[in-house]
């Protein structure tokens, strides 16, 4: 499905009587009847394209679209090339977690960290654990204190519904 927004108009579906009308890499033409923009992008072997449908009068270029078509793909291409994409690996913990197993899923936040992955701890509370949120936030202290030194705590521990949610980046 074509949105408008990338639906182009061009050469004979141009249906406005008059134009402003631009040479691509040349000089301004002014306001021209659409007839002779035709004439003119013809003779030059390029396309005429609206390139400001809803000016008054509209704007439009003779330019080769194909050409300019594969340049801001080609454009497109390279910014998604040096993109980079953002691992957050998630850590899910209880009130009620036992320090060997707090231990142990330290041990595998470590290693996400020194991979340069995005760590977010989440301690869930579960009916009555409500009452006390601050035992969630006691929780994420201490994994805080054991991988302060691979991080840095992007967001602090942070109550949201049911979860306390603590993010930690990579050192740099």
């Amino acid at each position: 499905m074509i949105k408008k927004a990338d639906r182009v108009i061009m050469n004979d579906d141009i249906r406005v009587p008059q134009v402003r009308c631009n040479v691509d890499g040349a000089e301004s033409l002014g306001i021209i009847s659409i007839d002779e923009a035709m004439e003119k992008a013809n003779a030059l072997g390029m396309d005429l394209v609206l390139i400001a449908p809803d000016a008054k009068p509209p704007v439009a270029k003779i330019m080769d679209y194909g050409k300019y078509k594969y340049q801001e793909e080609k454009k497109l291409k390279e910014q998604r090339k040096n993109q980079t994409k953002v691992d957050v690996k998630e850590i899910k913990l209880s009130v009620k977690i036992a320090e060997n197993d707090i231990a142990y899923k330290v041990k595998h936040a470590r290693e996400f960290l020194t991979e340069g992955k995005h760590v977010k701890f989440r301690v869930f509370l579960r009916g009555r654990e409500m009452a006390h949120p601050e035992a969630a936030k006691d929780v994420l202290m201490k994994v805080w204190s054991m991988v302060e030194d691979l991080g840095v705590m992007d967001k602090t521990p942070r109550f949201e519904g049911r979860y306390y949610n603590m993010l930690v980046l990579p050192n740099k």
